[in-house]
């Protein structure tokens, strides 16, 4: 592979497209080698942790190669295409798909997108310059180790040798006296998730890093040996331990970009913040009533009225009215932060997975612009146009799970956040109303919220308040 060290030649790196991302994937690419871009123009489109989000290229020229084909996960700071910025066609010899080993230094400021954080240096590794390990030392940590079982091993001349040259095999027990393994933080964490020591891995990466698939070569399950004519038929417990190949029985779903991320939110949520649920079932037959009306109202042209919008007013009229629900937790500084304004976050599903973008200051928004809001929200969440700011410094969210017929939940905080409403479904069973059993429109709310910062009492009254709203939705009034 030919190095691309031209003045001409422009690497882009992939950039820090949300807050502290490591890796992006590469979903799709839109240009292939030879092909003319300009500045500004959408070269791929990347899936992070968050959201699918498409990159623009931030300078014209010519496209040299591709550093990655799609799918590949890369880390970020990791040049992912070559552009010719004086528009000359890309040598024969440097149509490698493959990563170049180094990478110009950017001339002057280099260019970057606004609020992507592009990483200043490269991501290329020097080699470890640390103290020599005798093979001698090797072998005395090899012979301690095996005196306990009867085994002997022949001293060996003391022979200096680099402290990153592989152990063998036979030689593991003495890999403690090895350095930590050279590998970059998500190969790390990858090796972490599939249960490896990277410690016995043999490293095939440049300047003895260890790669992804290295990991995955060290957790690849070792081959069944072949049975002996003469040897009896494993039994059937043991035949159930060899993974199985039958894909028609079973399907497995690579857990990644927003799908990952959530997961991980979702544990550290569970496990940081302690939970409260509390629950109440409410008639909300006005709040239904109110909806259709509202559906006729030409302030309402063209927008979408639906419960979830007078659920949220009703939830941002609780709020002013119990301003210390609307907080977080400062660990670091052990203090309550109360957030005088709301981003209301309103939980999607997607087909990439459960995101939660927000209405930024939804406190200030009248009711249709709040509706505005709501239907824009939805609707780029559909398409997974949704971007990384959109889901930032949220401060508390709806969670609309009578969407799917569920009747309740107990809801799971949005890390960062206070407080979560669930609403379950809305359908007509028998109440008591005016001293008579009618059918009526019920529904359940759960509030679920960190009791580090949000006692009972404020949860409950909270909870009360827009039980109450909706209700008696002229409450929107009196109470605002």
């Amino acid at each position: 592979m030919t190095t691309m060290t031209e003045a001409s030649v422009r690497e882009f790196k992939m950039p820090d497209v949300g807050e502290g991302l490591t890796e992006a994937e590469i979903l799709k690419w839109y240009v292939q080698p030879g092909d003319t871009v300009t500045d500004g123009q959408v070269v791929c489109e990347v899936e992070t942790a968050k959201a699918a989000v498409e990159l623009p290229i931030p300078y014209d020229g010519v496209v040299r190669a591709l550093h990655f084909p799609e799918g590949t996960t890369v880390d970020v700071g990791t040049s992912i295409i070559a552009v010719d910025v004086s528009g000359g066609a890309a040598p024969a010899e440097e149509t490698s798909a493959e990563p170049a080993a180094e990478e110009p230094k950017p001339e002057g400021r280099q260019p970057v997108l606004v609020g992507y954080g592009v990483a200043t240096t490269s991501t290329k590794r020097r080699p470890r310059k640390g103290p020599e390990v005798p093979v001698q030392a090797a072998s005395a940590a090899l012979q301690s180790e095996l005196n306990g079982h009867g085994g002997t091993v022949a001293p060996a001349p003391a022979t200096p040798v680099p402290a990153a040259t592989p152990v063998p095999a036979a030689a593991a027990p003495a890999a403690a006296v090895r350095e930590r393994p050279l590998a970059k933080p998500p190969v790390r964490k990858l090796a972490k998730d599939l249960g490896v020591d990277l410690a016995v891995i043999v490293p095939t990466g440049p300047d003895g890093v260890i790669t992804r698939e290295d990991v995955h070569a060290a957790a690849a399950p070792a081959p069944a040996p072949v049975a002996e004519p003469a040897a009896a038929p494993a039994p059937v417990a043991d035949a159930a331990l060899v993974p199985a190949q039958d894909t028609a029985r079973e399907t497995r779903i690579p857990v990644k970009g927003v799908r990952k991320a959530t997961a991980a939110a979702m544990v550290g949520s569970a496990f940081t913040a302690p939970h409260v649920t509390e629950f109440v079932t409410v008639d909300v037959t006005r709040t239904m009533k109110l909806v259709e009306e509202l559906k006729e109202d030409k302030e309402f042209a063209g927008l979408r009225v639906n419960p979830l919008l007078l659920i949220s007013k009703a939830l941002l009229v609780a709020i002013k009215r119990n301003p210390d629900i609307n907080a977080s937790w400062d660990e670091a500084r052990q203090e309550i932060v109360v957030k005088h304004y709301v981003n209301l976050g309103i939980a999607a599903a997607t087909p990439r997975g459960l995101i939660v973008p927000n209405i930024k200051d939804a406190h200030d928004k009248t009711l249709p612009q709040l509706a505005a809001s709501l239907g824009e929200l939805v609707a780029t969440a559909r398409e997974g146009k949704t971007s990384p700011s959109a889901m930032q410094a949220g401060t508390v969210t709806i969670t609309n799970v009578g969407v799917f017929g569920v009747d309740t939940g107990t809801p799971i905080l949005n890390p960062g956040e206070s407080a979560i409403l669930a609403v379950g479904a809305i359908k007509l069973q028998p109440w008591v109303h005016k001293g008579k059993v009618k059918p009526r429109q019920v529904t359940t709310l759960a509030l679920s919220f960190d009791h580090r910062l949000v006692d009972g009492e404020l949860g409950s009254k909270v909870l009360a308040d827009v039980a109450a709203i909706l209700e008696q939705p002229k409450r929107l009034i009196t109470w605002a």
